[in-house]
């Protein structure tokens, strides 16, 4: 029963992985498409191939997020707690792209854990450990630090840039800093390779961990490569609902202020994932930083009705996850048994 779990879980976060490049495509391509410097189809190949080199390279960093991570029980419990997760993050991920709303699949998973971990112990099961720290680094922070970070910072960046601009035409600003959003375009992938990769590689490395054919000491390479691949056709395969709302519904913004946000965004993910280990979410970071960029403008117009619903998205979807993951997790608990 433990292996029939175990790869029940390494589908579910092989769709996890695909669903994440699939929606979050929206990250790297929609400011460059929005504002010309990029066709469609070369951003999204351009994105897909960031994501899939930050993938792989993600394994440099897994050991050192898994041990600062949550601690999963042996054996099927644990498994059972993963499979709840993931699958309550899938639903609640496509509804949110249903929607087109741009959606954190961290704060989704990590819920859904909470969720998982508190319907095993109703049951008399095993609990997960580590949920007070992930609460804090992967909640809390994201939801509410980093987005106030990436608008504040972005808001402010546009002055210098602006600045360093003024004597030069318009229409040679604009040209300018298109081919720069082509560069920031693939640091973007780049660094949600890195980001999204990690945890997916992350959660398999834990499933493996629990189900007793792994140590834990090392990243076997078909997690990364597995890992890249879901996340890179996921990419290539991506809908446009999420980047045409972050393109054009959410606010209007011109080529320099896209190259801003989309640089502020690659430089946080850089270094959250490489100095310290801190998955941010490449969604939330990438959101606040084109509205703080897109209102630093003279005549700014912000979808407000748009940004509300966000929000409200943002803040339910660790309660929603979590009870979907709780439901999930109590049918499962007969399997725990066996």
């Amino acid at each position: 029963m433990t292996i029939a779990v175990l790869v029940l879980v390494v589908a579910l976060a092989s769709g996890f992985a695909f669903l994440n490049g699939f929606r979050d495509v929206s990250n790297a391509v929609a400011l460059s498409t929005r504002t010309r410097a990029l066709t469609p189809s070369i951003a999204v190949l351009l994105a897909a191939v960031f994501n899939f080199v930050g993938a792989m390279l993600s394994g440099t960093f897994v050991l050192a997020f898994t041990q600062a991570w949550i601690t999963l029980p042996q054996g099927t419990s644990g498994l059972t707690m993963l499979a709840s997760a993931l699958a309550a993050s899938i639903l609640w991920g496509v509804y949110a792209w249903w929607r087109g709303i741009p959606l954190s699949s961290t704060n989704s998973l990590v819920g859904g854990l909470i969720g998982a971990g508190s319907a095993s112990l109703l049951v008399g099961g095993n609990s997960l450990g580590g949920v007070d720290g992930i609460v804090v680094t992967q909640v809390v922070l994201p939801l509410v630090l980093s987005p106030l970070i990436a608008f504040g910072a972005a808001y402010l960046l546009v002055w210098p840039v602006t600045w360093a601009a003024r004597y030069t035409q318009p229409n040679v600003v604009n040209r300018r800093f298109r081919r720069a959003q082509a560069v920031s375009s693939a640091a973007v992938a780049f660094g949600h390779g890195l980001q999204d990769g990690q945890r997916t590689a992350a959660v398999i490395l834990l499933a493996i961990v629990a189900a007793g054919l792994s140590g834990g000491n090392d990243v076997p390479l078909w997690i990364l490569l597995l890992t890249a691949v879901m996340l890179t056709a996921g990419t290539l395969l991506g809908g446009w609902r999420i980047s045409h709302t972050l393109g054009h519904k959410l606010v209007r913004v011109d080529p320099l202020r896209g190259f801003v946000a989309q640089t502020l965004t690659s430089v946080m993910l850089f270094i959250g994932a490489i100095g310290f280990q801190l998955p941010l979410s490449t969604t939330h970071t990438l959101t606040a930083s084109v509205l703080g960029g897109g209102v630093n403008q003279r005549f700014h117009t912000i979808n407000r009705r748009l940004v509300r619903r966000i929000l409200l998205f943002w803040l339910v979807t660790p309660l929603v996850t979590a009870a979907a993951a709780f439901i999930l997790e109590l049918a499962f608990s007969p399997l725990t048994r066996l």
